[in-house]
């Protein structure tokens, strides 16, 4: 996860460096040509802040759902990418670009809030209650409350990581 944190720290230099080039792998909603955007869009950002308000929950969740396992949460993350990224490439704004890694903060965050339910394991499920103990104000990034702020990227990203959790269920005993 550091590495990843590393990473998206590494692309908004190159970004600022060329003239916030990088800006163009945002998503604008709508246009076939921009689907191609889906996936890079979760790794770009406008600007540090914007990375730094994700550096921290992605760390901590990112951590916490790959503890079960490398190739698991790869798919999870795949899953929330890919379903926050259609969502807003669905329903947001004409005219808006939405790119970051908040769509997959908030996927981690349903990820992890629901896989013990799901998976019927009870340290799973303990550690989404702490999970949402500690990060349940998320919840309020899904409205629309903020100019500027794409809650259909947290919508989508949340809905995508309550799917991964049942397309990556653990089988009973294993």
């Amino acid at each position: 996860m550091a590495g990843w944190v590393a990473l998206l720290w590494v692309l908004e230099a190159v970004d600022v460096a060329s003239g916030h080039a990088l800006d163009t792998f945002g998503i604008s909603p709508r246009e076939v040509g921009e689907l191609r955007d889906v996936v890079p869009a979760a790794f770009v950002h406008f600007g540090f802040d914007h990375v730094a308000a994700n550096s921290v929950p992605l760390l901590v969740l990112g951590f916490l759902a790959a503890v079960s396992g490398i190739r698991r949460f790869l798919g999870v993350v795949a899953v929330i990418v890919l379903v926050g990224g259609l969502g807003v490439w669905l329903t947001a704004p004409a005219y808006s670009t939405t790119a970051g890694a908040s769509g997959v903060v908030f996927g981690l965050f349903g990820y992890l809030l629901t896989r013990g339910f799901v998976d019927r394991r009870v340290g799973d499920i303990v550690v989404g209650v702490l999970v949402g103990v500690v990060y349940g104000s998320l919840l309020w990034g899904v409205l629309p409350t903020a100019a500027g702020v794409s809650w259909q990227g947290h919508l989508f990203g949340l809905l995508g990581g309550v799917a991964a959790a049942f397309a990556f269920r653990r089988q009973r005993g294993a």
